[in-house]
Protein backbone atom coordinates (compact mmCIF):
# COMPACT_ATOMS: atom_id res chain seq x y z
CA UNK A 1 0.00 0.00 0.00
CA UNK A 2 3.11 2.60 1.12
CA UNK A 3 4.73 1.61 -2.12
CA UNK A 4 1.59 2.32 -4.50
CA UNK A 5 1.19 5.59 -2.84
CA UNK A 6 4.74 6.61 -2.77
CA UNK A 7 4.63 5.67 -6.73
CA UNK A 8 1.83 8.09 -7.45
CA UNK A 9 3.46 11.18 -5.28
CA UNK A 10 5.89 12.13 -8.23
CA UNK A 11 3.63 11.80 -11.20
CA UNK A 12 0.61 14.27 -8.79
CA UNK A 13 3.87 16.67 -8.68
CA UNK A 14 4.16 16.51 -12.49
CA UNK A 15 0.34 16.38 -13.54
CA UNK A 16 0.00 19.83 -11.65
CA UNK A 17 2.43 21.53 -13.51
CA UNK A 18 1.50 20.17 -16.66
CA UNK A 19 1.22 23.23 -18.55
CA UNK A 20 -2.32 23.14 -20.27
CA UNK A 21 -5.95 25.08 -20.42
CA UNK A 22 -6.58 23.77 -17.02
CA UNK A 23 -3.34 25.37 -15.81
CA UNK A 24 -4.06 28.51 -17.10
CA UNK A 25 -7.10 29.47 -16.42
CA UNK A 26 -6.73 28.21 -12.48
CA UNK A 27 -4.06 30.73 -11.88
CA UNK A 28 -6.18 33.46 -13.94
CA UNK A 29 -8.91 32.33 -11.09
CA UNK A 30 -7.31 32.19 -8.12
CA UNK A 31 -5.70 35.95 -9.11
CA UNK A 32 -8.92 37.57 -10.00
CA UNK A 33 -11.40 35.66 -8.29
CA UNK A 34 -9.82 34.20 -5.15
CA UNK A 35 -8.96 31.14 -3.44
CA UNK A 36 -12.48 29.82 -3.22
CA UNK A 37 -13.45 30.16 -7.14
CA UNK A 38 -9.59 28.38 -8.11
CA UNK A 39 -10.08 25.81 -5.60
CA UNK A 40 -13.60 25.18 -6.41
CA UNK A 41 -12.57 25.44 -10.75
CA UNK A 42 -9.86 22.38 -9.59
CA UNK A 43 -12.71 20.19 -8.03
CA UNK A 44 -13.76 20.42 -11.51
CA UNK A 45 -11.13 19.42 -13.40
CA UNK A 46 -10.63 16.79 -10.87
CA UNK A 47 -13.72 14.89 -11.32
CA UNK A 48 -12.68 14.83 -15.04
CA UNK A 49 -10.30 13.29 -14.40
CA UNK A 50 -11.54 10.54 -11.87
CA UNK A 51 -14.03 10.41 -15.11
CA UNK A 52 -11.09 9.71 -17.51
CA UNK A 53 -9.90 7.05 -14.99
CA UNK A 54 -13.03 5.04 -14.91
CA UNK A 55 -13.47 5.05 -18.67
CA UNK A 56 -9.90 4.10 -19.08
CA UNK A 57 -10.32 1.61 -16.84
CA UNK A 58 -13.40 -0.28 -17.59
CA UNK A 59 -13.36 0.50 -21.41
CA UNK A 60 -11.78 -1.97 -24.04
CA UNK A 61 -8.77 -2.01 -25.43
CA UNK A 62 -9.94 -1.04 -28.97
CA UNK A 63 -12.29 0.93 -27.45
CA UNK A 64 -9.85 2.93 -25.73
CA UNK A 65 -7.48 3.25 -28.94
CA UNK A 66 -10.73 4.26 -31.60
CA UNK A 67 -11.52 7.36 -28.80
CA UNK A 68 -7.48 7.90 -28.14
CA UNK A 69 -6.93 8.40 -31.60
CA UNK A 70 -10.16 9.86 -33.00
CA UNK A 71 -9.40 12.74 -34.81
CA UNK A 72 -12.70 14.49 -35.13
CA UNK A 73 -12.56 14.50 -31.21
CA UNK A 74 -9.63 16.57 -31.19
CA UNK A 75 -10.82 18.77 -33.43
CA UNK A 76 -14.54 19.30 -31.78
CA UNK A 77 -12.71 19.20 -28.36
CA UNK A 78 -9.52 22.06 -29.68
CA UNK A 79 -12.53 23.85 -31.78
CA UNK A 80 -14.89 24.28 -28.13
CA UNK A 81 -11.36 25.38 -26.50
CA UNK A 82 -10.59 27.95 -29.78
CA UNK A 83 -14.17 29.45 -29.09
CA UNK A 84 -13.86 30.02 -25.67
CA UNK A 85 -10.71 31.65 -25.99
CA UNK A 86 -11.64 33.90 -28.79
CA UNK A 87 -15.01 35.39 -26.78
CA UNK A 88 -12.88 35.25 -23.63
CA UNK A 89 -10.16 37.41 -25.86
CA UNK A 90 -12.93 39.54 -27.27
CA UNK A 91 -14.79 40.04 -23.83
CA UNK A 92 -11.93 40.93 -22.09
CA UNK A 93 -10.73 43.57 -24.98
CA UNK A 94 -14.30 45.41 -24.87
CA UNK A 95 -14.67 45.13 -20.65
CA UNK A 96 -13.29 47.92 -18.46
CA UNK A 97 -12.81 47.38 -14.86
CA UNK A 98 -12.76 49.34 -11.95
CA UNK A 99 -11.76 48.86 -8.59
CA UNK A 100 -14.39 46.29 -7.14
CA UNK A 101 -13.33 43.72 -9.85
CA UNK A 102 -10.16 43.92 -7.95
CA UNK A 103 -12.11 42.83 -4.67
CA UNK A 104 -12.96 39.03 -3.82
CA UNK A 105 -16.70 38.78 -4.11
CA UNK A 106 -18.84 35.71 -2.11
CA UNK A 107 -19.72 32.99 -4.04
CA UNK A 108 -23.32 31.98 -4.34
CA UNK A 109 -24.02 28.28 -4.67
CA UNK A 110 -24.75 28.63 -8.21
CA UNK A 111 -21.51 30.52 -9.20
CA UNK A 112 -19.85 27.32 -7.19
CA UNK A 113 -21.62 24.92 -9.67
CA UNK A 114 -21.09 26.98 -12.76
CA UNK A 115 -17.28 27.14 -12.10
CA UNK A 116 -17.25 23.45 -11.09
CA UNK A 117 -18.68 22.91 -14.65
CA UNK A 118 -16.24 24.94 -16.14
CA UNK A 119 -13.53 23.59 -15.11
CA UNK A 120 -14.84 19.80 -15.83
CA UNK A 121 -15.40 20.81 -19.54
CA UNK A 122 -12.10 22.51 -20.10
CA UNK A 123 -10.71 19.63 -19.20
CA UNK A 124 -12.64 17.19 -20.13
CA UNK A 125 -12.68 18.41 -24.04
CA UNK A 126 -8.86 18.14 -24.09
CA UNK A 127 -9.12 14.20 -25.12
CA UNK A 128 -5.30 14.41 -24.76
CA UNK A 129 -5.53 13.93 -20.69
CA UNK A 130 -7.34 10.82 -21.41
CA UNK A 131 -4.38 9.88 -23.27
CA UNK A 132 -2.35 10.58 -20.31
CA UNK A 133 -4.47 8.40 -17.48
CA UNK A 134 -4.37 5.88 -20.25
CA UNK A 135 -0.42 5.50 -20.06
CA UNK A 136 -0.43 5.35 -16.81
CA UNK A 137 -2.49 2.71 -16.28
CA UNK A 138 -0.87 0.86 -19.14
CA UNK A 139 2.32 1.37 -17.98
CA UNK A 140 1.45 0.92 -13.83
CA UNK A 141 -1.11 -1.38 -14.35
CA UNK A 142 0.77 -4.63 -14.49
CA UNK A 143 3.13 -3.87 -11.95
CA UNK A 144 0.11 -3.33 -9.63
CA UNK A 145 -1.05 -6.57 -11.01
CA UNK A 146 -4.29 -4.59 -12.11
CA UNK A 147 -6.24 -4.96 -8.68
CA UNK A 148 -8.68 -2.36 -8.25
CA UNK A 149 -7.69 -1.75 -4.55
CA UNK A 150 -4.16 -0.90 -5.35
CA UNK A 151 -5.62 0.97 -8.60
CA UNK A 152 -7.71 3.02 -6.44
CA UNK A 153 -4.67 3.83 -3.92
CA UNK A 154 -2.47 4.73 -6.93
CA UNK A 155 -4.61 6.90 -9.13
CA UNK A 156 -5.88 8.85 -5.34
CA UNK A 157 -2.51 8.87 -4.63
CA UNK A 158 -1.68 11.10 -7.80
CA UNK A 159 -4.92 13.16 -7.60
CA UNK A 160 -4.29 14.12 -3.80
CA UNK A 161 -0.83 14.82 -4.33
CA UNK A 162 -2.08 17.00 -7.81
CA UNK A 163 -4.81 18.89 -5.38
CA UNK A 164 -2.05 19.83 -2.78
CA UNK A 165 0.44 21.40 -5.37
CA UNK A 166 -2.58 23.26 -7.05
CA UNK A 167 -3.04 24.50 -3.25
CA UNK A 168 -0.20 25.88 -3.32
CA UNK A 169 -0.42 27.57 -7.07
CA UNK A 170 -3.35 28.94 -6.05
CA UNK A 171 -2.29 30.72 -2.41
CA UNK A 172 0.64 32.23 -4.72
CA UNK A 173 -1.08 33.38 -8.01
CA UNK A 174 -3.70 34.95 -5.56
CA UNK A 175 -1.01 37.12 -4.25
CA UNK A 176 -1.03 39.17 -7.70
CA UNK A 177 -4.11 40.50 -6.68
CA UNK A 178 -3.12 42.62 -4.73
CA UNK A 179 -0.77 44.25 -7.97
CA UNK A 180 -3.61 43.91 -10.14
CA UNK A 181 -4.49 47.30 -12.21
CA UNK A 182 -7.50 47.63 -14.69
CA UNK A 183 -4.60 47.31 -17.62
CA UNK A 184 -2.86 44.43 -15.90
CA UNK A 185 -5.80 42.60 -15.74
CA UNK A 186 -7.08 43.19 -19.10
CA UNK A 187 -3.57 41.85 -20.65
CA UNK A 188 -3.33 39.33 -18.08
CA UNK A 189 -7.55 37.74 -19.16
CA UNK A 190 -5.65 38.45 -22.91
CA UNK A 191 -2.76 36.56 -22.53
CA UNK A 192 -4.88 33.66 -20.93
CA UNK A 193 -7.62 33.72 -23.83
CA UNK A 194 -4.58 33.88 -25.95
CA UNK A 195 -3.03 30.93 -24.80
CA UNK A 196 -6.91 28.51 -24.64
CA UNK A 197 -6.61 29.58 -28.31
CA UNK A 198 -2.89 28.26 -29.11
CA UNK A 199 -4.21 25.17 -27.32
CA UNK A 200 -7.05 24.70 -29.07
CA UNK A 201 -5.45 25.13 -32.41
CA UNK A 202 -2.77 22.61 -31.45
CA UNK A 203 -5.76 20.37 -30.62
CA UNK A 204 -7.47 20.88 -33.91
CA UNK A 205 -3.55 20.41 -35.81
CA UNK A 206 -3.69 17.11 -34.36
CA UNK A 207 -6.56 15.84 -35.40
CA UNK A 208 -6.32 16.80 -38.98
CA UNK A 209 -2.49 16.13 -39.11
CA UNK A 210 -1.48 13.62 -36.39
CA UNK A 211 1.60 12.09 -37.77
CA UNK A 212 3.03 15.51 -38.81
CA UNK A 213 2.58 16.87 -34.86
CA UNK A 214 3.52 13.59 -33.34
CA UNK A 215 6.66 14.27 -35.51
CA UNK A 216 7.33 17.87 -34.54
CA UNK A 217 7.15 16.42 -30.83
CA UNK A 218 9.34 13.84 -31.10
CA UNK A 219 12.19 16.45 -32.35
CA UNK A 220 11.35 19.17 -29.60
CA UNK A 221 11.74 15.80 -27.50
CA UNK A 222 15.33 14.94 -28.83
CA UNK A 223 16.36 18.44 -28.88
CA UNK A 224 15.34 18.95 -25.42
CA UNK A 225 16.92 15.30 -24.72
CA UNK A 226 20.53 17.08 -26.06
CA UNK A 227 20.24 20.28 -24.63
CA UNK A 228 20.14 18.51 -21.42
CA UNK A 229 23.01 16.26 -21.85
CA UNK A 230 25.18 18.97 -22.99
Amino acid sequence: MLQDILSGIPLGVFLAFMVGPAFFILLETAAIRGFKAAFTFDIGVILADIVFIFIAYFSTNQLLRSIKDDPGLFIFGGGVLTIYGLIAYIKAKNATYTNADFEVQKLKRKDYLGIVAKGFLINFINIGVLGFWLGLLIIFGPSLEMKASRLVIFFTSIIVTYLLVDVLKILLAKKLNNKLTPRRITLFKKGISFLLIIFGLILILRGLIPKEIEKIEKDLENVSYKVDNL
